[in-house]
């Protein structure tokens, strides 16, 4: 006959298995609620260039990266600088200015920049040509300089 305690360790573990499936979403129900994975709305954008008057007849030459919430990142090379620039204007890369005081030569060489992305939680889609390369660093420093 068995002993005393390997019944007691039989019916313990015959218990646990019988009974700790149905305790485990009583338990799950009484956590806590999860929640948002951030406070931030997202802010993730893909900015690139390239040569032509238009994105689809353009050849990408260089593409970046650029998140601005929670903190700016991303393989844009200055992305503080870029996502300040972008806050001032509510994130609307067609509200960009050009700087006071820049000089820009007439040549006709057509660059073509793109964003695309989420700017705190909405769509943002935009596309513009610029004359040459110096008109499209006179609007958005920050922005467009990669």
């Amino acid at each position: 006959m068995p002993s005393p305690a390997r019944w007691t360790a039989a019916l313990t573990l015959s218990a646990a298995a019988v009974c700790g499936p149905l305790a485990l979403p009583a338990a799950a129900a009484h956590a806590a609620p999860a929640g948002p994975a951030s406070l931030y709305a997202p802010t993730a954008l893909v900015l690139s260039v390239g040569h032509g008057e238009r994105a689809a007849d353009a050849t990408a030459e260089r593409a970046v990266t650029l998140s601005c919430a929670p903190t700016p990142s991303g393989t844009h090379p200055a992305p503080a600088e870029a996502c300040a620039e972008l806050r001032t204007v509510d994130g609307d890369p067609a509200s960009l200015s050009p700087g006071a005081g820049v000089l820009c030569t007439k040549e006709y060489d057509p660059v073509v920049v793109t964003v695309e992305g989420v700017w705190r939680g909405k769509r943002l889609s935009y596309e513009r040509s610029f004359a040459n390369p110096c008109v499209k660093n006179a609007y958005g420093p920050a922005v467009f300089a990669f």
